[in-house]
């Protein structure tokens, strides 16, 4: 094999390496917007919630989700381990304590429920 044609495979192996780990990468972070936002229906119950926006939150793991109840706006964050596991979930008003996140990721985010309520689907 010639040097050129080497280097082409090798730039080929590179690239084809790199759009596998940014579209493991994207799934990764769009598996978490999902988990933030479907958490929001058991955090903020009130009726006419209205979803403004999900996207990565402050910190690395971490998602925010901002949300209108009525005039008002509020805030919820996620933060995940290195996957998409929920470790910590916190609004402007308080954090959830390890039980009452347990609670809420096994009764609730666990379960066909919180896919029905996802703010984005309605």
């Amino acid at each position: 094999m010639r040097r050129g044609h080497r280097w082409l495979l090798g730039a080929a192996v590179v690239v084809g390496f790199l759009g596998g780990l940014v579209a493991c990468q994207d799934t990764l972070r769009r598996e978490r917007v999902a988990t933030c936002r479907r958490a929001l229906p058991a955090v903020a119950p009130q009726d006419g919630i209205r979803l403004l926006r999900a996207a990565p939150g402050p910190t690395a793991n971490s998602v925010r989700v901002d949300y209108a109840d009525g005039n008002r706006q509020h805030w919820l964050t996620c933060r995940f381990d290195a996957g998409t596991t929920l470790v910590a979930l916190a609004t402007e008003a308080s954090t959830l304590s390890g039980p009452s996140l347990y609670m809420l990721k096994r009764f609730y985010l666990d379960t066909p429920d919180a896919a029905a309520g996802d703010p984005a689907g309605r």
